[in-house]
C-alpha cells in the first residue's frame, strides 16, 4: 500500500500470528493469545483458535473500542485461513455483521490463494471450492486473488497463468505431472465441476512489487466499498498484459 502511496492500517485477528515485518495497529493478540490458550487451558491449536475466538465474540466492545480511533480510515483486516471459522463454526460471519450493523462498515472480503498451488492442480480447485464457502457464507462484495505470482512466472508464461484466473476443470486434464489415485481423480474432477458449475470463482493476479498489480485489485475494493465513487474497475483479466509472442 506505501508503494502506491495509499495509507491502511493493518488489524490482525489471527491469535496464532507469527512474528512478521509488518506493524499490526490493532492485534488480537493483545486480547488473547493461541499460544497462552494453548498453555493455560492444554488445548490444542483447533480447539485453542475456536476458544479464541468465542472469547473475542465476547468481548466485542474492546475491538469496538480499538477500532474507534480509525474509524473512518482504510481498515486491512487480516483474518485466519482456517475454513472451519468460516462455515463449521461461523465466528467470522458474526464479526463481519457486527461490523457493517454496529460500526457502519462497508467491507469487502478478499480471499487469497498463493499462486504455487496451481503446481498441484488438486490443491488449486481445493481453495477455489474454499474461495466459493467463503464467498457465500459471508455474504459480501468479494474478490480472489492468486497471489505470490513471483515465485512461478518463470515457470509459468502468462498465457498459461491466465488460464487460471478463470478456474476451469479442463485444467486437471492437462495436468502431465497427475499421478493421482483414480478414487481422488473423480473427487478432484467433481470438485473442479462444481466451482466451474456455479461460476462464481475468478482471479485476480497479484505481485507484490508489482504496483499496476496492487493499484488493480484496490480499484475493484474502492468500487464496492465505495471509496473513491465513480472510480471504473478494470476486467478481471487486464492484470496480466503479454505480447503477441506469448500467445504462440
Amino acid at each position: 500500500m506505501q508503494s502506491i502511496g495509499r495509507r491502511a492500517h493493518i488489524v490482525n485477528l489471527d491469535p496464532a500470528a507469527e512474528p512478521s515485518e509488518f506493524e499490526f495497529t490493532i492485534d488480537i493478540r493483545d486480547l488473547i493469545s493461541l499460544q497462552d490458550v494453548m498453555e493455560e487451558l492444554n488445548l490444542g491449536p483447533n480447539g485453542g483458535l475456536v476458544y479464541c475466538f468465542e472469547y473475542l465474540l465476547q468481548n466485542l466492545d474492546w475491538l469496538d473500542e480499538e477500532i474507534g480511533d480509525y474509524n473512518d480510515e482504510y481498515l486491512i483486516f487480516d483474518c485466519p485461513g482456517q475454513i472451519e471459522l468460516y462455515t463449521h463454526i461461523p465466528v467470522l460471519p458474526t464479526i463481519v455483521k457486527h461490523l457493517q450493523q454496529q460500526l457502519n462498515f462497508n467491507l469487502c472480503a478478499t480471499y487469497l490463494l498463493e499462486a504455487p498451488f496451481i503446481i498441484d492442480r488438486s490443491k488449486f480447485f481445493s481453495g477455489a471450492l474454499s474461495a466459493m464457502s467463503a464467498m457465500i457464507l459471508l455474504e459480501l462484495p468479494h474478490i480472489n486473488i492468486l497471489s505470490k505470482l513471483d515465485l512461478i512466472k518463470d515457470e509459468y508464461s502468462k498465457k498459461q497463468l491466465k488460464k487460471f484466473l478463470n478456474p476451469d476443470p479442463l485444467l486437471l486434464h492437462q495436468d502431465v505431472n497427475n499421478t493421482t489415485n483414480p478414487k481422488f481423480a473423480r473427487l478432484n474432477e467433481s470438485i473442479a465441476h462444481l466451482v466451474d458449475d456455479f461460476g462464481m470463482v475468478q482471479f485476480l493476479p497479484l505481485e507484490a512489487k508489482n504496483s499496476e498489480s496492487i493499484t488493480t485489485i484496490l480499484s475493484y475494493i474502492d468500487d464496492v466499498t465505495q471509496w473513491a465513487e465513480g472510480q471504473e474497475p478494470k476486467e478481471p483479466n487486464d492484470g496480466l498484459e503479454f505480447d503477441d509472442d506469448d500467445l504462440e
